[in-house]
């Protein structure tokens, strides 16, 4: 079958934002890098010296001494590519818009199913725009 229900698309595509979240208890700092790397919206990186680094986050390498581990982020605006430990991170914020958000499979088939069943004819398979 094609489609699923509308109550499993609902489910998967209602998953909460990251955008505006932070992370700082250091417990958390590697699972919230994790979750930075699959984040397609910009993150700001405070570090323990005070510096703050706004870019988006494209490699990681995460190893159990977290001394050890490290992310690479392309930083704003300039597009330079620095490396950053994990055990310099005081915080990190996920400040820019996830442009991946509301635009995967399980959304676009609830809006087609939400077209279809107001009545729609002729509803095209389209890509969105991308603002």
């Amino acid at each position: 079958m094609l489609f699923r229900s509308l109550v499993q698309i609902e489910a998967i595509a209602a998953r909460p934002s990251l955008q505006g979240a932070g992370v700082t208890a250091p417990g958390k700092l590697a699972d919230g890098i994790e979750q930075a790397f699959d984040y397609r919206g910009d993150v700001t990186v405070t570090l323990r010296s005070g510096e703050r680094v706004e870019g988006y986050i494209f490699d990681r390498e995460r190893k159990a001494d977290l001394a050890a581990s490290t992310m690479r982020i392309m930083t704003k605006p300039a597009g330079h590519k620095i490396a950053i430990r994990y055990a310099e991170v005081a915080e990190l914020s996920f400040s820019g818009r996830d442009m991946a958000d509301g635009r995967s499979w399980e959304a676009w088939v609830k809006k087609y199913a939400e077209r279809k069943a107001a009545g729609e004819k002729n509803i095209e398979l389209a890509p969105e725009t991308i603002d």
